[in-house]
């Protein structure tokens, strides 16, 4: 049975937050990557008469943790983050000047390979360094949440500090050769794809179709 995914865009950037459970009506959520509005998130998710059993953070580009502290403080759930990048949301006025994101450092890290089960469903914990260095994604029940690696038609930017096209690409191919095709990408921007689909006609994605 696919897994229960609610989309919330929030922020500026419109920046994907994704509530997950088991099936509609679980108990339990899986929180992934509350970037922004805290406030009204909460809102949305005492709507589902849900409790936030876990925070999830792929990476910790600023519109991916601005919601975290507030979110974790308010529900008492646990944050699971990439040991490279916990001490970014440790002090994240050292990374981001002028974009004032609360800190938290009480997180439980991860690394590719582990293993992690929050609100029921167990998730493969999978590096995809290449738009940010620490970058984490994470497959359950033919559903990856790749945060900003991989979008429908696009890819994650390389252009900014610590990141790497060809770390990028290779990430990619571990996720197309690891996964089968029908897998649901939901990316950090934009709609849900699948990795099929976008190794067919994604155009940054050309080097891996040759």
């Amino acid at each position: 049975m696919p897994l229960a995914v609610d989309r919330y865009e929030l922020g500026p950037i419109g920046t994907n937050c994704y509530v997950v459970r088991t099936e509609r009506g679980a108990p339990e959520l899986a929180v992934f990557d509350p970037g922004a509005e805290a406030a009204q998130l909460r809102i949305e998710l005492t709507q589902t008469g849900g409790t936030v059993a876990g925070i999830v953070v792929t990476h910790t580009h600023y519109d991916h943790i601005g919601a975290v502290a507030d979110l974790a403080e308010a529900t008492g759930a646990p944050v699971y983050i990439s040991e490279i990048e916990a001490p970014v949301l440790a002090n994240p006025d050292a990374y981001y000047p002028g974009i004032h994101i609360r800190p938290w450092t009480d997180v439980t890290t991860l690394n590719g390979g582990d293993d992690l089960a929050v609100a029921g469903i167990d998730f493969q914990v999978v590096d995809v360094p290449g738009h940010s260095p620490g970058h984490l994604a994470f497959y359950a029940d033919g559903a990856l949440f790749s945060g900003d690696v991989l979008f429908a038609g696009s890819v994650g930017r390389t252009d900014l500090p610590m990141a790497d096209w060809g770390t990028l690409v290779e990430s990619i191919r571990a996720l197309v050769e690891r996964f089968p095709p029908e897998t649901v990408v939901y990316s950090g921007h934009g709609p849900e794809t699948t990795l099929g689909a976008e190794l067919d006609r994604n155009p940054f994605l050309s080097e891996l179709r040759a």
